[in-house]
């Protein structure tokens, strides 16, 4: 691309987070006489709750509320869920507890340290029940029940059906099945949850400062439970977060908690996580059992599929889950050319933390099964993994490309994409490598990955879980708004706001050169303000940063807002220079005539006609230099009555392959090589490109090989330090050899596409396929630690 775009460049963030001049939410200031709350969590994983004695705590010097879950439930209603289930929660657990950790008390003082002390004199009784943490085991007719209103802890259960899955089973030569679990997990950002909330009595308003992350669409279940308009509910971002990875959209039950300790005070209310709050109960991705079954042919091509996809998202499903469940559902196919395809999708709770989105976002879950699914097939047809790969991916022609279950894949060349990466003598690099150490008794895999990275999500595709009979008695749901704006002050200043959260993706760098590129000016010229307040700025139920939606969504709202500028200051000075409109171009901060460019004014002059000199603008133009881009693709549509549903706007491709090796003494798995191919269409800034990729692989190699959270039987959380939970550090990171190709989206004016996800979701699975060629064996799962390898190489040996 021509500009400023496509050029590697430093990010615009890095001075002041590198010098530690950040402003994070718990560097902000506060008002004088805010309090602080202290969270009193439950030590069962299921549990009646009998008695709540709080006045010893009450009592105690600093106190000013120990709030339980009765006090709430009179101030608030429970959360909006997707599903019509009674599944009931609230801010604070009432009358029992679901999970370890769940949140019981607030207690409220006037410092950190007041609280905690006072929330020590807080006596609860609780009389235990039986837990169920498996999710097979509490599918079962005696597993206890989680919600006994519900009746179930299987709470939503849906059938899909696309083609002729029947007939293809019938006539295919082979069906080949496995059953795969997906582990729970969990992507740690360095900053925990803050909150910092107050109430307006006299406008019976709150103003809620937090770490979210969105989606907005939390915005109006956040404001419905505090029994309030929307505009009541002024929700502010500051200007920088210690990353999120998915899990800040669940701070959103504390901000609700914290606005109603500020109404029950009177005086605002702040939290601030710890980390051992955060590894017991913020947040993870859902773990998920699959039983994946293909029909195929003895050549290795696959006709049908058929999934059972049941995925456990812990005590309560809230808002906007079951996500990825259906995030990926569209694209349940993969990388895949494959016409029929049977579908069930279940949702099950038991007693462990409520599960939400978490980098990659159904993704991982998915590709893991389909990968390994198609790994086996090659083993037991006796052919090349690779081939079997290569014989069933979309072919370029098809593009774009009609998914099975309503993907529309916009652009790609996966064929190619995959002959780029084995070439150059890469794969017979990996193959040597493999020979030479079985030869010297080592034990040496190869693993292959194809996945489709989806990137900006239809909002409609959650309605999927409903039947159509029930979409269309509730109204279509369907598309995602993207803003952005561009404002120019009377200097010629040129500031940029947009539609998302801050959180270390490099946002601020890529719409300064979007919005520099048009209007003929640096980077450097351009500031852009990323604190969103729902107050003042535009936005919509699909703003945030998630699901890659930045590239495909805001970045096209900025240019839209940056093309709109660019042509009204175009407009302005075609008076002052005595030219056509069409003959002003705007280079080098000058807007000048393109076929005399010696006739030019600064940029900064023509800006400046529009607050000084309105007069002079052309007739009927407003004079405001303020143009804000919308962008609404037209591919996002409802879900169709035969529930086919384009999750996402664009679908990148990544393929993988890897070469791993296995320690006969320690049973560690290393990582000997690692290849990860990625089209992305346009790569707006190739530094930033690297920076995300690098960063999904580091928590793909995590999902992999270190990160679980583990309870035992009874529902105690076995991962609450870091000693037990195990982060891997820079260097417990393979090196990571990148390549790109280009297939520009069509449906996007950018042509870019996400990249922040991907290895995420296919470097799980291209290790476990690695690991089961090194072993020779059917079933691996992850992550693949010592003991699991060692209990795969004792199995082996019997």
């Amino acid at each position: 691309m021509s500009g400023q775009l496509g050029k590697p460049m430093l990010r615009k963030e890095d001075p002041a987070l590198l010098s530690g001049r950040g402003r994070y939410a718990d560097d902000l200031p506060v008002a004088v006489g805010t309090l602080h709350a202290h969270v009193i969590r439950s030590p069962h994983a299921h549990a009646a709750i009998v008695r709540i004695d709080a006045a010893a705590a009450l009592a105690h010097d600093g106190v000013w509320a120990v709030i339980t879950g009765e006090d709430v439930r009179k101030l608030s209603d429970p959360f909006l869920a997707p599903v019509k289930a009674p599944v009931r929660q609230w801010s604070l657990a009432v009358e029992r507890v679901r999970y370890v950790g769940e949140p019981v008390v607030l207690v409220v003082a006037e410092s950190r340290y007041v609280a905690e002390d006072a929330a020590e004199l807080v006596q609860i009784d609780y009389e235990p029940l039986a837990a169920v943490i498996d999710p097979v085991a509490a599918c079962q007719a005696d597993a206890p029940i989680l919600h006994p209103e519900a009746g179930t802890n299987e709470v939503s259960v849906r059938d899909f059906s696309y083609g002729d899955p029947q007939g293809a089973f019938a006539r295919a030569d082979r069906r080949i099945a496995m059953t795969v679990p997906f582990h729970r997990l969990s992507f740690t950002p360095i900053e925990c949850y803050v909150v910092v909330a107050a109430h307006n009595a006299a406008e019976g308003s709150y103003d809620a400062l937090a770490n979210f992350q969105g989606p907005f669409s939390m915005h109006p279940v956040m404001a419905r439970a505090l029994r309030v308009p929307g505009p009541k509910l002024r929700l502010r971002i500051p200007p920088d977060s210690g990353g999120s990875f998915g899990i800040k959209l669940s701070v959103f039950p504390f901000v609700v908690l914290m606005a109603l300790a500020a109404k029950i005070t009177g005086r605002p209310v702040k939290w601030v996580e710890d980390r051992i709050e955060h590894l017991l109960a913020a947040s993870s991705g859902p773990n998920r059992v699959t039983r994946i079954e293909a029909a195929v042919n003895n050549n290795g091509r696959v006709l049908a599929l058929k999934l059972d996809q049941l995925e456990d998202y812990g005590a309560f499903l809230r808002a906007p889950m079951p996500g990825p469940l259906y995030r990926m559902h569209g694209a349940v196919t993969g990388a895949y050319d494959i016409a029929h395809v049977e579908v069930k999708n279940r949702v099950v709770l038991t007693n462990k933390m409520p599960a939400s989105l978490i980098r990659g976002f159904g993704g991982p879950q998915l590709y893991l099964a389909l990968e390994r699914l198609m790994h086996r097939i090659a083993v037991e047809l006796k052919l090349d993994p690779l081939d079997v790969m290569r014989r069933n991916l979309v072919p370029a022609q098809k593009f774009p490309y009609h998914a099975a279950a309503g993907a529309l894949y916009d652009s790609g060349d996966y064929a190619r994409a995959v002959e780029k990466t084995i070439g150059d003598g890469r794969l017979a690099d990996l193959k040597r490598r493999r020979d030479a150490a079985r030869q010297a008794g080592r034990l040496y895999g190869i693993g292959f990955a194809a996945v489709v990275e989806p990137a900006m999500s239809n909002m409609g595709y959650l309605s999927t879980l409903m039947t159509a009979a029930a979409r269309e008695k509730a109204g279509p749901k369907s598309g995602a708004v993207s803003m952005a704006t561009v404002n120019i002050d009377p200097l010629g200043a040129v500031t940029v706001t947009a539609d998302v959260t801050v959180q270390g993706q490099s946002h601020e760098t890529v719409l300064a050169q979007i919005v520099a590129q048009e209007l003929g000016l640096k980077p450097d010229d351009i500031e852009v303000v990323l604190e969103m307040d729902t107050a003042k700025d535009q936005w919509s139920i699909a703003a945030g940063t998630y699901s890659s939606r930045f590239a495909s969504g805001t970045a096209v709202a900025a240019h839209i807002a940056a093309v709109q500028m660019r042509d009204k200051l175009k407009t302005i000075a075609a008076k002052q220079l005595n030219v056509l409109p069409g003959d002003v171009e705007l280079a080098g901060g000058k807007i000048r005539s393109r076929s005399n460019p010696d006739n030019a004014l600064p940029f900064g002059r023509v800006a400046g006609t529009s607050h000084w000199s309105p007069m002079l603008l052309p007739e009927s133009m407003a004079p405001a230099l303020s143009e804000t881009g919308v962008w609404s693709p037209q591919e996002l549509e409802a879900p169709s009555r035969d529930d086919r549903i384009n999750t996402s706007l664009t679908y990148g491709f990544i393929f993988d392959m890897c070469g791993i090796e296995i320690d006969p003494v320690t049973y560690q798995v290393r990582v000997d090589r690692y290849v990860s191919m990625h089209d992305a269409g346009r790569i707006m800034n190739p530094t930033i490109a690297e920076g995300q990729i690098r960063g999904a692989f580091a928590q793909g190699i995590a999902a992999a090989l270190y990160e679980e959270f583990s309870y035992n039987e009874e529902g105690a959380f076995l991962s609450g330090t870091f000693a037990d939970y195990l982060v891997p550090t820079v260097s417990e990171i393979p090196e990571v050899e990148i390549l790109h190709m280009e297939s520009p989206s069509p449906f996007t004016p950018l042509g870019a596409k996400g990249l922040a996800e991907g290895n995420c979701m296919s470097t799980p699975a291209c290790i476990a396929n690695a690991i089961a060629d090194a072993l020779a064996v059917r079933d691996v799962v992850l992550p693949a630690t010592p003991r699991r390898i060692h209990e795969l190489m004792q199995h082996n040996e019997k």
